[in-house]
């Protein structure tokens, strides 16, 4: 007999961008011929730019050369690429990351979610809420959490992030094992200080903790006091490992590419407390379960770090907070208390209703799909989320939309 994996039965019905998918789904089905604009998923609309894509066809040339084919690559990602996010990533910001403690890889959502394969299942998990879903479910279903009650999952620590608090929650007084954070934040848009992360790093180091730190939105940060990397922190080589994708940097949701980061002292303990290098176990994990990321895929990633590169990557990501910018307004002016969209592609906003209510009457009324922010977690109940993620005349358009409904 062939038996599941009970712990799936615990997950919630379904996934929320699925939820979201069919509610668009049923209103399309009964207006086919009206124009619906999604603000929701946070999936980029403008081009690969013109570096990468270059890079991305000289690759493929290669490929069809004798004197240049590439069969399999190395699984940890090719040394080029490694190299030029250690010097462009790392070092520019003073950070002692090294190119062998990087790790390509096709996804941060498959890295953030896989990464917890390489701990032991009765670890106390630390999430905070609302907060990007992966993280929890992926702990549901290796089954280190009990069942869905009251909007949460009994066993994770939640971390409430709350207006109250800049939806930056400080540590708990209770001791968690591995903590998930994520800055700047999805769905929030919060950023954090360095003292709001030294606290994080001082806890892990006082708990034998660790720190998943999901940085994807890092390029949306325009303000230098806000750290960039968990590594700017003192003690966070030993306690911390960091995702990093160029899907919402460079344009690659489509194209797939991100990395991980583990230092050589980035350490875990044996159920005797004896300290093991995790940097040594994910790269078991991943030679075994990974076969790399494709080489004109990291040829176009290495091309992000050209002169060229750097410059369209800073006006692609302005384009982006300039579409947040006039999100943001729009919404402030018509009385709503907005976050984010500032540092980060996304602006959270108190919508004063139940959030799939608010959802539904964006969709039905001005024909705009946003995100509702119950889906992120508890905390998230009466907000929404809406994504800078679209063309300019689009953004436009949805914002005189809204208006009109919400006036």
């Amino acid at each position: 007999m062939i038996k599941v994996n009970e712990n799936y039965a615990k997950l919630k019905a379904s996934y929320l961008f699925s939820d979201i998918a069919k509610r668009v789904s049923g209103y399309m089905d009964v207006n086919p011929d009206n124009k619906v604009i999604k603000l929701g998923i946070g999936d980029v609309t403008k081009p690969l730019t013109p570096a990468c894509l270059e890079a991305f066809h000289r690759a493929v040339d290669d490929m069809a050369n004798e004197e240049t084919f590439r069969g399999y690559g190395p699984e940890q990602g090719y040394a080029f690429l490694r190299d030029a996010i250690a010097i462009n990533d790392f070092g520019s910001r003073g950070c002692d990351i090294s190119a062998d403690e990087i790790f390509i890889s096709d996804g941060s959502k498959c890295d953030t979610g896989n990464i917890q394969e390489i701990f032991s299942t009765d670890c106390v998990i630390a999430v905070p809420d609302p907060v990007y879903p992966v993280y929890v479910d992926t702990n549901v279903m290796a089954g280190r959490t009990g069942i869905w009650r009251d909007g949460r999952y009994e066993g994770l620590v939640y971390l409430d992030s709350t207006n109250e608090n800049g939806f930056v929650p400080a540590p708990p007084a209770e001791k968690a094992d591995v903590i998930y954070l994520c800055f700047p934040n999805n769905p929030t848009g919060a950023t954090a200080t360095e003292k709001q992360l030294k606290a994080w790093v001082d806890y892990a180091l006082a708990n034998d903790a660790l720190i998943l730190f999901d940085a994807a939105y890092v390029a949306f940060i325009r303000d230098e006091k806000i750290p960039h990397s968990i590594y700017e922190i003192d003690g966070a080589r030993e306690c911390a490992i960091e995702f990093r994708s160029f899907s919402k940097t460079a344009g690659f949701t489509g194209t797939r590419c991100a990395y991980t980061v583990i230092p050589k002292e980035c350490r875990g303990f044996s159920a005797s407390g004896e300290k093991i290098e995790l940097h040594a176990i994910w790269n078991r994990r991943h030679s075994t379960k990974f076969n790399g990321v494709s080489y004109p895929v990291q040829r176009a990633a290495e091309a992000v770090y050209s002169e060229a590169g750097k410059k369209e990557v800073k006006d692609l990501i302005d384009y982006y907070l300039n579409n947040a910018k006039i999100i943001r307004g729009k919404m402030e002016a018509l009385g709503y208390t907005c976050y984010g969209g500032e540092n980060s592609p996304y602006i959270w906003i108190e919508g004063g209703m139940d959030s799939w209510d608010f959802f539904d009457l964006l969709l039905n009324k001005a024909e705009v799909v946003c995100t509702p922010g119950s889906g992120f977690g508890k905390c998230g109940e009466g907000f929404i989320r809406i994504s800078a993620f679209n063309s300019l005349e689009n953004v436009n358009e949805a914002m005189g939309r809204i208006e009109k409904a919400l006036k």
